[in-house]
């Protein structure tokens, strides 16, 4: 048994469809989650800067920035808390996994995700997650989410 809390994370949710981002909120949320929604890059930003959250479910296809820039921009200006990125979106392409490695997204998943894939990925992100974290790396055992 682990001496940390299991308190609920901040996730911020960001996808341009607000069904999408709604419905994973909800699921989220009933999971226990303190969740956000943002519909584009700008908003997603300006968001983790009021309140820096614990996971970011970004898309990559947002309108005015590609996901990848929002990835790079929040690891940009986090300061000390970097939050684990994770991609959720329809780029499922081995160069799109490359892009998102590159741009400091620390999993790729391809749309549409598994709810019970994504709330997996959660309770491992929550069992580990401590104030001390690398920036943008992850341990080998959430990959396996």
């Amino acid at each position: 048994m682990s001496d940390f809390p299991r308190a609920p994370l901040s996730v911020l949710v960001v996808d341009d469809l607000p069904d999408v981002a709604e419905s994973v909120a909800d699921l989220l949320t009933v999971c226990g989650h303190k969740v956000r929604t943002a519909s584009c890059g700008t908003d997603a930003l300006h968001a983790a800067r009021l309140e820096a959250p614990d996971v970011v479910l970004l898309d990559i296809g947002l309108p005015g920035m590609s996901g990848w820039d929002v990835a790079r921009r929040l690891r940009a200006q986090s300061t000390g808390k970097q939050p684990v990125v994770v991609a959720v979106t329809g780029y499922g392409t081995d160069r799109d996994r490359v892009c998102s490695a590159d741009a400091g997204i620390d999993l790729h998943l391809t749309k549409p995700a598994d709810p019970a894939q994504l709330t997996a990925l959660l309770a491992r992100v929550r069992g580990w997650l401590r104030p001390e974290r690398s920036k943008g790396i992850l341990p080998a055992s959430i990959e396996a989410a």
